[in-house]
């Protein structure tokens, strides 16, 4: 019953010709949260450094695994003497970097953590505070509760103070340490932030500064922006946006990819955000990015781009005086699936604009492409391309529908009718009486179209359907168009009621609603 409210809500969107496109898209991009998640969030958040070694290192580490005193360990990394200080850090530090099961909770409870946030302090020894900070990166790539004993043990205000360091390796392990921490959710962020990590983090992008360096740095940038519950705060969007407008140049790819994903987070927390993206004047550079020779640059870009286009008619034309419709004809033909699915959820939100906008994706010649995938596309596809299409039945004016009814869409669209997916069958639905109010004097016509195709068998079979809307809907549609009472003056009345703009006197139906 739940789910039945919840579908009806999201189709009042659809059903309410009074609803502005702008809230049309927003609703949009709620239903499609659950497609979009990407497997990349859920590995990328924290890293751990883990040297390359050879094997014989590696079954070393193992035997030290097994036969380690961690309370001797502990008391020699206490030690007055540095050199037996810096050994047993050092051993502490190769124990959480074995690449098999580092003993993380067993070294946490041997009180070793205050011991190595100390160490972080000693800077005249930066030998010692290199590998303390790789220790305590090492832990903080654990679990949240290892990553949070980390912070509780007091290191962020010390790794703060390494930013400054005059030692390059101990700088870029306490920029890795800070990204675990900042990765573990908003509210370590913020605590990072508050403490004043952007300023420091961002001196580092400077041409000299070594790649591996600077991946971990747009690495740490991708973390600050990547939560949206809540968002980061406005003036540390402010600061990272002209970061990431000098990062969408650089020719790395590791670098590249990041970067894209960190505008695509930034532009996933609603319409304020959005705009202080497009401010930044970084859209230009980023609808080329949709062909990139890099599938995983496309993907990171059509994302982006895609939540742009979920913001208002006036922040969605910005995407679409870039030329980006122009990338679409390859993106919704592309060999991976997920691409294909994105682009026409990109699409559906241009035809959830105004008539303008409902005119570019005509004239880019996408209609027979998004039909394509309508008809051939996996199923989570189809569904995307079912609410473009819909979408398109509300925002277009007749013509525009006429052109779509012509390209072929009945016999694809009746398809849907017959899937499990609820929501599906009522924007299908939807889209087809949308299609009739507008159809005046070929109504007969278009109701021959979807009887020939079957579509007719299928809606009469809804009329058993176990939700009230979808059956309601489809009893609606078999009285108004198919009956024998539905009369020619009800049907002229459909059309002059109908909430679409058109003028009669220059869109003469016989005309310009010919199919």
């Amino acid at each position: 019953m739940a789910a039945e409210l919840q579908n009806k809500t999201r189709m009042q969107v659809f059903k309410n010709k009074g609803k502005d496109q702008e809230e049309m898209r927003r609703r949009r991009n709620e239903v499609t949260v659950e497609l979009r998640k990407n497997k990349r969030e859920e590995t990328l958040l924290k890293r751990r450094n883990v040297p390359i070694t050879d094997s014989t290192d590696e079954d070393d580490v193992e035997k030290t695994l097994s036969e380690v005193d961690l309370q001797a360990l502990v008391m020699k990394a206490g030690s007055s003497d540095p050199a037996v200080q810096l050994q047993a850090v050092q051993s502490a530090r190769k124990l959480l970097s074995s690449d098999r099961n580092p003993p993380i909770d067993p070294l946490i409870r041997s009180g070793i953590l205050p011991i190595l946030v100390h160490c972080l302090e000693q800077h005249n020894q930066p030998s010692l505070q290199f590998e303390a900070a790789w220790a305590l990166t090492n832990i903080a790539s654990g679990t949240s509760a290892q990553t949070q004993a980390v912070v509780a043990a007091g290191a962020v205000p010390l790794f703060l103070h390494l930013l400054l360091s005059s030692q390059q390796n101990v700088c870029e392990q306490a920029v890795w340490a800070l990204g675990n921490i900042i990765g573990d959710g908003p509210v370590p962020r913020d605590y990072v932030i508050n403490l004043g990590v952007v300023q420091p983090l961002l001196t580092f992008i400077k041409p000299e500064i070594p790649l591996s360096f600077l991946r971990n740095v747009t690495w740490v940038i991708v973390n600050l922006c990547r939560s949206k519950d809540p968002p980061p705060p406005v003036q540390t969007i402010k600061d990272i946006l002209p970061a990431l407008n000098v990062l969408i140049h650089h020719t790395d790819m590791n670098i590249l990819i990041d970067t894209v994903w960190a505008l695509s987070y930034l532009t996933d927390g609603g319409n304020e955000q959005i705009q202080m993206v497009i401010d930044s004047g970084v859209v230009p550079h980023l609808i080329p990015l949709l062909s990139h020779k890099e599938v995983k640059v496309q993907t990171a870009a059509l994302r982006a781009v895609g939540n742009i286009v979920t913001g208002t008619d006036e922040q969605t034309q910005t995407v679409l005086n870039c030329d980006a419709l122009s990338h679409f004809p390859n993106l919704l033909t592309h060999p991976k699936e997920k691409i294909c699915k994105e682009a026409v959820w990109f699409l559906s939100n241009i035809t959830a604009g105004n008539q303008t906008q409902v005119e570019a994706v005509i004239d880019a010649g996408l209609l027979p492409l998004i039909i394509r995938n309508l008809s051939k596309g996996e199923f989570q596809t189809q569904k995307e391309a079912a609410w473009a299409i819909s979408n398109l039945t509300i925002s277009g004016n007749r013509e525009q529908v006429a052109r779509l009814i012509q390209e072929g869409v009945i016999g694809p669209f009746c398809d849907l009718l017959v899937c499990k997916d609820t929501q599906v069958v009522q924007v299908v639905l939807d889209g087809i009486h949308n299609m009739l109010k507008l159809a005046g004097p070929q109504v007969e016509q278009l109701a021959n179209m979807i009887e020939e195709c079957s579509g007719l068998d299928k809606i009469e079979s809804l009329q058993n359907h176990e939700n009230v809307d979808i059956y309601k809907l489809a009893y609606d549609i078999i009285e108004q168009y198919f009956s024998e009472e539905a009369d020619d003056a009800n049907l002229t009345s459909q059309v002059a009621e109908g909430t679409f703009e058109f003028d009669p006197t220059t869109s003469a139906p016989s005309e310009e609603f010919n199919f």
